[in-house]
């Protein structure tokens, strides 16, 4: 199936600002800047893998190859799509480390 232009532009838009939205206020919370760039991986594996998450630790073997060729098949549309939330959740953390280097205090 064939994403449209204007879909995978949206698309990307929609992960950049979610990711660094999130990224943003969990770095305000937490008071730790680069949060959402560690959990994103995470966050990256729940998204194309459809194995519950209790069987990496039970069935680690059989997931992990599972989660290769899920990885493997993902098409390039929706690999730049989940990239771009990468791009905006360590986005987050630059800005936060900008404002705090400013003397920005509730950041």
């Amino acid at each position: 199936m064939q994403m449209s232009l204007p879909v995978l532009l949206i698309s990307i838009l929609l992960f950049f600002v979610l990711f660094f939205g999130i990224g943003f206020l969990l770095n305000m919370l937490l008071r730790m800047s680069w949060i959402m760039a560690i959990i994103y991986p995470i966050i990256f594996v729940f998204i194309i893998d459809d194995i519950r998450f209790i069987e990496y630790f039970t069935n680690p073997a059989t997931s992990f190859s599972h989660l290769g060729s899920r990885f493997a098949a993902i098409s390039a549309a929706d690999l730049i799509i989940l990239l771009s939330g990468l791009a905006g959740a360590i986005m987050s953390g630059i800005v936060i480390r900008l404002l705090r280097a400013r003397g920005y205090r509730m950041f």
